[in-house]
């Protein structure tokens, strides 16, 4: 198989990630959830991303389509569409599957996939992450992330304008 048809392979629809993630649980393996833009991917996200995929024997992305980045981020964002930044994703060895989902939070994805680790990055508190309430209930567990200091997309997207 072609690289780019491995990289294809890894994006999945919300029914297709649920399908793969019951043929891992039914082998025991442990899935870990994330999400978010990664709008711009930078050495934060990949610090974060790494450590995520070490909690788990897979690591699920969900990625903001492009109208739910609008209304979380301003008109402006986002920078790479979803396509560009599924496929980015997808290519990090370390990730299993990116699915792609429109809400304002995964709430809905976290119920259909049920993923044994949900992990948010250490700006949410535990008790405020979407979906926790869901994973806890059965028996999965909930984590937050420390982030790389010094590396945001909103900080790239300001020098690149000249603001800093």
């Amino acid at each position: 198989m072609k690289h780019l048809d491995i990289i294809h392979h890894k994006i999945f629809s919300p029914e297709e990630m649920a399908l793969q993630i019951e043929r891992w649980h039914f082998k025991s393996k442990k899935v870990a959830f994330t999400n978010g833009c990664f709008d711009l991917l930078h050495l934060g996200h990949i610090d974060y991303l790494a450590k995520a995929a070490d909690e788990a024997d897979f690591l699920i992305i969900g990625v903001n389509t492009d109208h739910s980045v609008q209304r979380l981020k301003g008109p402006h964002r986002p920078i790479n569409n979803e396509e560009q930044r599924s496929m980015i994703l997808a290519s990090l060895h370390f990730v299993a599957g990116v699915v792609i989902f429109d809400e304002d939070t995964p709430l809905s994805l976290i119920t259909k996939l049920k993923p044994d680790v949900l992990i948010k990055g250490a700006d949410y508190a535990i008790e405020n992450i979407v979906g926790g309430d869901v994973v806890t209930a059965y028996g999965g567990r909930v984590m937050t992330i420390d982030f790389l200091q010094g590396y945001s997309t909103t900080s790239i997207e300001s020098r690149i304008k000249g603001e800093k």
